[in-house]
């Protein structure tokens, strides 16, 4: 597997970004190994809370959350997906399936790091993949708190806004990450906040797995993923920890998902769920300290 890496000097001086870079080895189909990077921030004995982030955005996306889910006494980790932020990046695209990036993520979070009672925080993609390791490994996890995310199985139409971002993420000749991240907001990028989302990708040969990703999404039900998918609702279906949406008023991308999985997870049954209103996709962005006191209030009263 080639592998490239982005060098550090282009994480340097990011705003708001005073973190201290963690790595571990995960293994690659091919024998080697992929770097993963990860963020761990707040007392190592306090309750674990796994932010995943999601498409084409990584780790700096839970700035403004992680100091104050730390202040709370929460430990935050943050890990960035193989092929975003300070991961290693494979490239040719075929090298990226979603079956991969749930095992790359099961490797880091169980067999590295050994976390366990998990608050699970995750958005887009980082929903596609933690729903899956919450289904497979449902005692690694305390709690879950959804926002801005679905677990497809392609037995529903994706929509519109989804088919749009689709066709736009494999026609546009250079894939503009920090533009995208800005689209996908409420308010208004700094330039410097774009920069940083730019930051992991020096040139086009590095943005393969943000390419590939929409592609990955289960969209018919001949998807490669369907089945584990499927499989993973009937656990979920079951799964009755606490379970709590936390949906942004303004994502047309995943606008109404948040139904279902109030309505199909026992967990999430009779719960006071959460709307954060002003947010837009990237609510993290929008609305961070928000979503972070929905997640601390949530552990507190669970």
């Amino acid at each position: 597997m080639e592998v490239l890496r982005t060098p550090d000097q282009r994480f340097a001086g990011l705003p708001d970004f005073p973190f201290e870079p963690h790595y571990a080895d995960v293994d690659d189909p091919d024998g080697g190994t992929l770097r993963v990077h990860y963020l761990d921030e707040g007392p190592t004995d306090g309750p674990v809370v796994l932010l995943l982030h999601g498409e084409p955005s990584w780790s700096f996306l839970y700035r403004h959350m992680i100091p104050v889910l730390t202040a709370a006494g929460l430990r935050a980790v943050a890990p960035d997906l193989v092929g975003f932020g300070r991961s290693d990046k494979p490239t040719p695209r075929s090298e990226y399936t979603y079956a991969r990036h749930v095992e790359w993520m099961r490797q880091l979070c169980f067999d590295r790091l050994d976390l366990s009672a998990i608050t699970l925080v995750c958005q887009d993609w980082g929903g596609l993949i933690g729903l899956r390791l919450v289904a497979e490994h449902p005692d690694r996890f305390a709690r879950v708190v959804a926002a801005n995310t679905y677990l497809p199985t392609g037995d529903t139409d994706p929509g519109e806004a989804f088919r749009a971002w689709r066709t736009f993420s494999q026609e546009v000749e250079v894939f503009p990450t920090g533009a995208i991240l800005n689209m996908g907001c409420t308010t208004d990028l700094a330039p410097e906040v774009i920069a940083a989302y730019d930051a992991p990708f020096p040139d086009q040969t590095y943005v393969e797995g943000a390419r590939q990703f929409p592609l990955l999404v289960p969209a018919t039900p001949d998807d490669p993923a369907t089945s584990d998918n499927r499989a993973a609702w009937e656990v979920l279906e079951r799964f009755d920890k606490p379970f709590l949406t936390a949906f942004s008023d303004g994502d047309p991308i995943t606008a109404g998902a948040h139904r279902m999985l109030q309505d199909r997870i026992a967990g999430a049954q009779d719960r006071q769920h959460v709307t954060i209103v002003g947010g837009g996709h990237f609510l993290q962005e929008d609305r961070g300290p928000e979503l972070a006191e929905a997640v601390i209030n949530f552990v507190r009263s669970t």
